[in-house]
């Protein structure tokens, strides 16, 4: 029997406000999309906590027994500056900036991406597909809208049409929003654009002549809307009505509320049962910014290098401080803070280190099933990670109590225990002992060294592109590269 038959899941739905039990399309089936990220520049730790969020909740569903097709995109084109329809592609403005073509900003990133979530012990989607990928499937939905009546073409453009689509659904159920006081509250159109309403947004934008990303179409050579991309790619693999559509608190409006209209304008039924929203992550008390200087990247905190923390933290002490908070909570980031977590993580990397060690007796003097409950409790009830660390850290508990004998436990429970534990920690949670990394420490620096030979030998050709890659991309996994008189050393951080 699938451990997911005895453990009912509450989820708490956006769409209704409210904790609802999950039933699944197709029972035994999941099929979740989450908004991946647009691989303009490095990943920031914000995007870390937002898609760590949902890696536990994939990696619930699959201990739960659950065959799961998950599912996040990668945005390479259609993102303008701002999130409006007026103004430059962020890929493409980066391009110009750097003098670089496009897919090498693309790649650039969606590199840094990779190396910072499988540094966080993420585990990869079922399918990452991206946009650019998928311009035909875009131009055919936006050719359904324009049949149905709910978008029109203008200068070669095509817009949906907001007011005409809310004649007969609701353009605002998933943010609360009135399209009436939205109308209200939005400034008159000055007449440069092609707009019929304000609240009007492009499906697809014709390109500028000096526009670099453009495709073409039946209304002009140009680039889809960037609403439209998660439309396109999340019906084609999870179908017209999925399970769960999940991304940042920051995406419910208006991106989340476009793409139900487009769902709803195309296929004439709503596209998701549930939707998710991950709540913001904060530095020091205040919202992170490049151009205030409150910001640090996932790779400064593995490296040390920053101006914000004491000291280097690990990859799995950030992320248990992360899911010491709930996912829809806003969560402070500051020095105190993860020196804490860290505290917290190695007292219960010391419980689990001793619990192989633990000698089982004839009967057991505490409830461990009831335990087992309480941690699935607290997962079933919308993936409540901290009510999750609280028992264990009682785990913890137990196990000193066993170590010096104060309690005893039967080897049946023994076994069933030492399962938990681990699945919990490991499987559920994703985190990793950093002290069993140490194990394999010789081999780590032999391939360090051939990667700082090979360093030394691209900056000895003047390919410093390479020098830089290599470097990059070792601090990305923690590890510090230190130049100096006498060569480069390494610190694991």
């Amino acid at each position: 029997m699938p451990l997911y038959s005895s453990q009912p899941l509450k989820i708490y739905n956006s769409l209704s406000g409210e904790k609802e039990d999950f039933k699944p399309i197709h029972e035994g089936n999941v099929g979740m999309y989450v908004c991946g990220p647009t691989v303009y520049s490095n990943v920031h730790l914000g995007n870390v906590r937002t898609f760590m969020s949902f890696d536990v909740i994939f990696r619930y569903f699959l201990h739960l027994d659950y065959k799961v097709r998950y599912v996040r995109n990668i945005t390479d084109v259609g993102h303008i500056v701002d999130d409006v329809d007026e103004g430059e592609d962020k890929i493409a403005k980066k391009a110009r900036l750097e003098q670089l073509e496009p897919m090498e900003v693309v790649q650039r990133y969606t590199v840094d991406f990779h190396n910072i979530l499988k540094a966080f012990n993420f585990l990869p989607p079922s399918i990452e597909p991206t946009a650019t990928g998928h311009i035909i499937e875009q131009i055919e939905i936006i050719k359904k809208i324009i049949d149905k009546g709910i978008a029109y073409v203008a200068n070669g453009s095509v817009y949906f049409d907001v007011v005409k689509y809310n004649e007969t659904n609701n353009y605002g159920i998933l943010s609360g929003r009135n399209i009436d006081d939205m109308l209200a509250n939005t400034r008159d159109l000055d007449g440069q654009s092609d707009k019929r309403n304000p609240q009007d947004f492009a499906l697809w934008k014709k390109a500028e002549p000096e526009h670099i990303m453009r495709w073409p179409s039946p209304w002009s050579d140009g680039f889809p809307g960037w609403h439209l991309e998660c439309t396109a790619m999340s019906t084609k693999y999870l179908g017209n009505h999925f399970d769960i559509h999940g991304g940042g608190m920051d995406l419910k409006f208006p991106h989340h509320e476009c793409e139900i209209a487009q769902n709803e304008a195309c296929t004439g039924q709503a596209p998701v049962n549930y939707w998710m929203h991950a709540n913001m992550l904060t530095l020091n008390g205040k919202k992170m910014a490049k151009s205030t200087g409150n910001n640090i990247l996932p790779g400064e905190i593995l490296s040390g290098d920053n101006n914000i923390l004491s000291k280097p933290f690990s990859a799995s002490v950030t992320r248990f401080f992360m899911l010491q908070a709930h996912y829809r909570s806003i969560l402070d980031f500051s020095d105190d803070a993860i020196v804490a977590a860290e505290k917290g993580y190695k007292r219960l990397m010391e419980a689990l280190d001793a619990l192989p060690n633990i000698t089982a007796g004839n009967s057991s003097s505490i409830d461990f099933a009831a335990w087992k409950q309480l941690c699935y409790d607290a997962m079933n009830d919308d993936f409540n990670t901290p009510i999750l660390i609280a028992q264990l850290f009682e785990a913890v508990r137990y196990i000193n109590l066993l170590k010096d004998g104060k309690e005893t436990i039967s080897a049946d429970d023994l076994a069933d225990f030492k399962k938990a534990v681990n699945a919990f920690v490991y499987d559920v949670l994703g985190l990793n002992d950093d002290k069993a990394a140490d194990g394999d420490s010789d081999k780590l620096e032999g391939v360090v060294n051939m990667l700082i030979e090979m360093r030394n030998q691209a900056r000895a050709d003047k390919n410093f592109a390479l020098s830089d890659q290599i470097r990059d991309q070792l601090i990305a996994l923690g590890i510090q590269l230190k130049d100096g008189k006498e060569g480069t050393t390494f610190s694991i951080q």
